[in-house]
């Protein structure tokens, strides 16, 4: 396997970043991975908040369990749907999904590291008070990015026959 299926395969959540900013242009690729994702009618209901502000990072911080990983990290990218651009929630939000994973991948490509934070929708609220978000805009999720501390991450999966149903069929005709 090589290219895009390699790249599934190796991405793992990174957690611990090094003290290094991450350059605009690999910013402006993470942002561009994402803003291809698919989404229904093509209405694109994501929108994207860069963080580099270590005041802003710090604010963030304590509005999580992961407090080390936000605090560390040199890069926030918090995704939210627009309600204003939403046509049906559940298809918008797996969207957004889509538009995450496409900025994770889009990572690894880049030699960087990333973990999408999820538990930190718990503060929503309060995390578009300290992002002075608009009102019409809904937390969906934050991604901490860096370069990876060098270390072995492993993870492990389910095998598929544990998580694959086939329809039956027959494979003779007419029956």
């Amino acid at each position: 396997m090589t290219g895009t299926i390699d790249t599934i395969l190796s991405r793992r959540s990174v957690r611990e970043f090094k003290e290094k900013e991450i350059d605009d242009v690999v910013v402006e690729q993470i942002l561009e991975a994402g803003r291809w994702a698919p989404s229904g009618l093509n209405n694109q209901p994501w929108r994207f908040m860069v963080i580099k502000s270590n005041n802003t990072i710090e604010k963030l911080s304590k509005l999580t369990h992961y407090t080390d990983v936000v605090k560390n990290a040199p890069l926030l990218i918090a995704i939210f749907l627009d309600q204003d651009s939403s046509y049906n929630y559940v298809k918008d939000v797996q969207a957004i999904g889509a538009a995450i994973q496409n900025m994770l991948l889009a990572s690894v490509e880049l030699g960087t590291g990333s973990v999408w934070l999820g538990e930190i929708l718990n503060q929503k609220e309060k995390v578009n008070e300290v992002l002075d978000a608009p009102s019409s805009l809904e937390l969906m999720a934050i991604i901490a990015i860096g370069y990876p501390v060098e270390k072995d991450r492993t993870s492990a999966r389910k095998p598929l026959e544990e998580l694959v149903y086939y329809e039956k069929y027959s494979l003779k005709k007419n029956e």
